[in-house]
């Protein structure tokens, strides 16, 4: 019989193969993305520290969404990374979509980034 993989392990499979050409720096930093079910991640990493310069999720307070899992959600966060990227004179960031495809939350985490002022 034939195995197949499951959806997340092939997700894996692409975010490798995406990671082996997007790197951040100091100057232009990765713009990381993590999506469960019930939530949404983002995070701006320095990859030559290995180092997390700053993260939001909608588990953080400042985000007050019903359901953390949706587009609004992920609309709200990328505001918030935003909004505190540019607090620490971040402009620019190399966007890692995390092996998902741009397409619902992940497109509209980066449109309201790119509109909050970040650029990629």
């Amino acid at each position: 019989m034939i195995n197949k993989k499951s959806s997340n392990e092939m997700r894996k499979v692409r975010h490798s193969r995406i990671r082996k050409n997007i790197s951040g720096t100091a100057i232009r930093p990765r713009l990381c993305v993590f999506r469960s079910n019930k939530n949404i991640y983002a995070q701006i990493i320095d990859d030559e520290k290995q180092t997390t310069i700053i993260s939001a999720s909608t588990l953080d307070s400042e985000i007050t969404v019903e359901n953390g899992g949706n587009v609004a959600a992920a609309t709200a966060v990328g505001k918030l990374i935003a909004e505190r990227a540019l607090a620490k004179n971040i402009t620019t960031v190399v966007f890692d979509r995390g092996g998902y495809l741009y397409h619902g939350k992940i497109k509209a985490l980066a449109e309201a980034a790119r509109a909050a002022g970040l650029q990629f």
